[in-house]
């Protein structure tokens, strides 16, 4: 099943927030105002209707019976309360409201001689006011929302443009198209608001990731151009040595070198981003035990579930093969590998990943191990991880918790893609543990 997911400008998020609260606040009075309107225009009618119920009674007391006009006695239409109230000897009104048009508005005395004087009409000018003013709140609370509306796209427009501009030169910093671009300048204006901290921010630190990139790109650049003609040279001259114990030992350090040299060349070529993956459908599990047998026999392979990924079968033996070459140098065993749908972990059961490797991701020439004098040049995670770049995987590392899992130890585990990347991928992302 497919999830859709709405998207919303933040224009008209700004727009649509502020006309709500206007609608809100313009409804809100509209029915406090016409409730007031109302209930005072009842109050009106009802003492209008007493005093004139009043003058009604005198008139007909006065004239031993004549009625003035449109008052009654002993009307049969006279409501029920108007009847009670007159039996107590009491004068009352009564509004009787039957939904259609204007109410009528009842006022009753007790006469005496047991009779009951009743007069009754509808006040329709005073209610046609009422819906006049009913219009007038409706427009009002029309034109506040309108109002609203048009300040939020106004307010909303400028503060999402000078976003989508940030946005637009972050983007080209990211993808490498235009490496001078500033997101300050991008979004111009003198406004000073969070948006423009925003982008100093942002800026501050595209410069300071700037100068580390280029600072490392010019190190491997130069170990890779300047060893590489005398380490050819030097692998040569071995092999014309006679044979003999100081003959195998300068081939292994010339070989040592030359495989250093192998790794600077492939970060340099990673770091460049201009490596692609041959995808290939392949049975994850099946792979890895295979893969695992030839490279390190000793380690304990686990399929706890099976699936075919596509991916590229080079990459992905090459990143293996390194996690595993680090756990047996920089760990202890036993070395376990499982799989478990797309996910491949490994794990050793040495002192762990330092905190640097945890906290800033894996470093040329910074090794697996607490100790700086251990064995290797930190070139095997650095290559992982930019061979899962390749492969849009994402490889995450962390320590083990010795309580619920059993011991201490490193473990990496990488996250094959449910779909096959259309680029160089992007950055793994190294999970820090809390």
């Amino acid at each position: 099943m497919v999830k859709l997911a709405l998207r919303s400008g933040l224009r008209w998020k700004v727009s649509l927030a502020i006309a709500g609260v206007g609608a809100l606040v313009a409804v809100a009075l509209s029915v406090v105002v016409h409730n007031a309107a109302r209930v005072s225009m009842l109050n009106s009618s009802r003492d209008q209707m007493d005093d004139r119920v009043q003058i009604a009674q005198r008139y007909y007391e006065s004239t031993g019976g004549k009625r003035m006009l449109r008052a009654q006695v002993n009307d049969p239409a006279l409501p029920k309360p108007l009847r009670e109230a007159a039996e107590l000897g009491l004068r009352a009104t009564y509004l009787q409201d039957n939904g259609t048009g204007a109410p009528e508005v009842w006022a009753s005395t007790p006469l005496r001689d047991g009779k009951i004087l009743s007069i009754h009409t509808r006040f329709k000018d005073r209610y046609d006011i009422l819906r006049d003013l009913d219009r007038a709140l409706i427009i009002g609370s029309v034109s506040v929302v309108l109002g609203g509306c048009a300040l939020g796209i106004l307010v909303g427009g400028q503060l999402s443009s000078r976003l989508r501009k940030a946005a637009t030169a972050a983007r080209k910093l990211a993808d490498g198209d235009d490496p001078d671009v500033r997101v300050r300048d991008a979004i111009g204006g003198r406004v000073r608001d969070e948006t423009d901290d925003l982008a100093r921010a942002v800026d501050g630190m595209a410069e300071a990731l700037r100068d580390r990139l280029e600072a490392e790109r010019r190190v491997t650049a130069d170990i890779a151009h300047e060893l590489r003609t005398p380490v050819t040279g030097l692998l040569t001259a071995a092999e014309l040595l006679p044979p003999g114990r100081p003959t195998e030992l300068v081939r292994d350090r010339a070989q040592a070198m030359r495989t250093l040299v192998e790794d600077v060349l492939e970060v340099a070529r990673l770091d460049g981003f201009a490596e692609r993956a041959e995808m290939q459908d392949i049975e994850l599990g099946e792979f890895v035990e295979r893969r695992v047998r030839s490279v390190a026999p000793e380690a304990r392979v686990t399929v706890v579930r099976n699936a075919y990924v596509s991916t590229d079968p080079r990459r992905l033996e090459r990143i293996l093969g390194n996690l595993l070459a680090n756990a047996a140098k920089h760990g202890k065993g036993p070395v376990e590998v499982a799989v478990e749908g797309r996910v491949l972990r490994v794990r050793d059961h040495g002192p762990g990943f330092p905190e640097e490797l945890l906290r800033e991701g894996p470093s040329r020439f910074r090794t697996g191990s607490k100790d700086r004098a251990g064995k290797g040049h930190g070139l095997g995670l650095t290559i992982a991880a930019g061979q899962a770049r390749v492969l849009g995987a994402r490889l995450t590392f962390r320590n083990a918790d010795p309580e619920a899992e059993g011991g201490g130890g490193a473990i990496a585990v990488l996250w094959l893609p449910e779909s096959s990347p259309t680029s160089t991928g992007t950055f793994p992302i190294i999970q820090v543990p809390d």
